[in-house]
């Protein structure tokens, strides 16, 4: 019998978040049997930043976001002309 990949937890941190006119999705996840919570912003354009480091909790992965937010402001989250975008299918 094979072992079923584990399920996915979202906290309820999680949701959209707007600041200055700019708008993004907060998702803060971890795997059922892990204990690390995951980051991930996705702007209005769906590029995606996800965290390098993980989260001990979903408090701390807000606190990353809203630090991020509180330093260099919401517009960071805007795709730049650096950002390469995926190929579409």
């Amino acid at each position: 019998m094979s072992k079923r990949d584990p399920n996915l937890v979202t906290s309820g941190l999680s949701g959209s978040q707007s600041k200055d006119g700019v708008s993004v999705e907060v998702n803060i996840f971890r795997l059922e049997d892990e204990g690390q919570w995951t980051l991930e912003v996705v702007n209005e354009k769906g590029t995606s930043i996800v965290w390098d480091a993980q989260f001990a909790d979903d408090d701390a992965a807000f606190r990353a976001f809203e630090q991020v937010v509180a330093d260099e402001g919401m517009a960071t989250f805007l795709d730049s002309a650096n950002v390469i975008p995926f190929p579409g299918q």
